[in-house]
């Protein structure tokens, strides 16, 4: 029966290649979930993390690699591919370190450290060529010293400024938007990354300086009976599954983005409502008030009373009419800022966050910069787009939205397509379209619903320049 340290000699070079494997699929996992439309400050800093992860992965493969080529290839070209591990190795600490900067950076925090990560790797790179090399001509001695001090100077403090930073982080950025499990798995992430600063930060191969001869991978292995690679795998796998774990936060990001849009359209529907009660309803019925009391106001003694209330009586009228219409004008927010160029109106619209940052919006115009439509035709216009848009954002599922405007004499033609799954038939009859229908009427246009097969929804909207 061999022993545990005979075990581990023996799988050597599985444990390699799963140490790299943990990094390298954490690396890759955030680059694949990192959205560049995220607004959370943790989106632009997993990515140094992920650089991390893949650069580590690849230095912990050349231990694995690297022997397996020396049997063939020349041995300065062993030497070079050494030289590269060195720097994978150094570099990835490197990116480590930069992490827990730019976490700690929108807390107002780290400030100074900007740029320390770079300026460190450019001293280590200087401190192991010109003066490690020169004192050190035993070429492996010099590798392992070169690791030794890399792991010191930049990994053990770059770990540990990242496990901190992403503690504040946590509980100043993500804490708030009430995700506990996502807290949870980023505060375990945390804790792993300060065990990890230990781990490999302090234990390094053995080196013939202090405190290295106290403490180095070889009388680890002999006082625990474990490679320290073993648990620096474990630890590695614990970071990698609590990081993926807590990406979800970027969907829930989304979701709640798109949740605010719906909330939006509901508003605006309700305003909608209102607006058209009043104006077929409360004002119609004061006006027609109005006209009868100015009526009654004729046929009385001007001079008397009667006619002196009377004439009172219509001006309060003329006065909540007016009201009225000031009342009707706000619920149509969305004209106030209409009276500006189509051409600026929509370009507006496509580079709104909103919308942009769920589906890339490709605008195409034929119009002259100087077109306008009148406010309340704008704002007709503004909203039936704005439908169209957080429909899609909301149910097509849809990646491209292409936006054609263009205008032929006295029309004006928009064309919204997106790539989607497709206008559904329960969606026919909904509230929303039901809006946009109502509204290309009154601006006595038409508006045309298409699919293409499933393969995404075509909205046709052509309306005259002038009513």
């Amino acid at each position: 029966m061999i022993s545990l340290a005979d075990f581990f000699n023996l799988n050597r070079q599985i444990i390699f290649f799963v140490y790299g494997l943990v990094f390298f699929i954490l690396g890759i996992a955030i680059l694949l979930q990192v959205r560049q439309s995220s607004h959370l400050d943790l989106a632009r800093s997993l990515r140094w993390l992920a650089a991390f992860g893949i650069a580590h992965a690849f230095n912990e493969w050349g231990d694995l690699f690297i022997p397996l080529q020396s049997g063939y290839l020349d041995p300065i070209i062993i030497k070079v591919l050494g030289v590269l591990q060195l720097a994978l190795l150094a570099g990835s600490f490197a990116c480590l370190f930069e992490f827990g900067v730019a976490v700690l950076r929108p807390l107002g925090r780290a400030r100074w450290l900007h740029g320390f990560p770079a300026g460190i790797l450019l001293v280590w790179a200087l401190v192991i060529f010109f003066v490690l090399l020169p004192l050190i001509p035993d070429v492996k001695i010099w590798y392992r010293s070169a690791n030794a001090l890399a792991r010191y100077f930049i990994g053990f403090p770059g770990a540990l400024l990242a496990a901190y930073g992403l503690r504040v982080h946590t509980l100043q950025r993500i804490k708030p938007l009430n995700v506990p499990v996502i807290v949870s798995m980023l505060r375990i992430a945390g804790i792993s990354l300060g065990v990890y600063a230990v781990l490999a930060g302090l234990i390094p191969p053995a080196v013939p300086f202090f405190p290295g001869t106290l403490i180095n991978s070889q009388i680890f292995q002999q006082r625990i009976g474990v490679p320290v690679l073993v648990f620096r795998s474990f630890i590695g796998l614990i970071i990698a599954a609590t990081i993926i774990r807590a990406l979800e936060v970027f969907n829930v990001e989304t979701e709640r983005r798109i949740e605010s849009l719906e909330q939006q359209q509901i508003i605006n529907a309700e305003h909608e409502r209102m607006a058209r009660e009043l104006h077929d309803g409360a004002i119609q019925k004061v006006y027609t008030a109005g006209l009868l009391v100015e009526s009654a106001s004729r046929l009385s003694n001007a001079e008397g009373e009667i006619g002196m209330r009377l004439e009172r009586a219509v001006t309060v009228l003329n006065d909540a009419i007016a009201d009225l219409r000031r009342n009707l004008a706000e619920l149509h927010g969305d004209a106030n800022t209409a009276s500006e160029p189509l051409t600026q109106i929509l370009q507006r619209l496509a580079q709104d966050p909103h919308y942009n940052s769920l589906v890339h919006i490709a605008l195409t115009m034929k119009l002259d910069e100087n077109q306008c439509l009148s406010p309340v035709r704008s704002g007709h216009m503004l909203a039936i787009l704005n439908e169209a848009l957080a429909n899609i954002v909301r149910h097509a599922h849809a990646q491209n939205v292409k936006i054609r405007a263009g205008g032929s004499g006295e029309q004006l033609q928009l064309v919204i397509e997106d790539d989607g799954v497709g206008l559904l038939p329960e969606a026919q009859n909904g509230y929303g379209l039901r809006n946009m229908r109502d509204r290309a009427r009154l601006l006595n246009g038409h508006l045309e619903f298409s699919n293409a097969n499933g393969k995404g929804t075509t909205i046709t909207l052509d309306i005259p320049w002038v009513d």
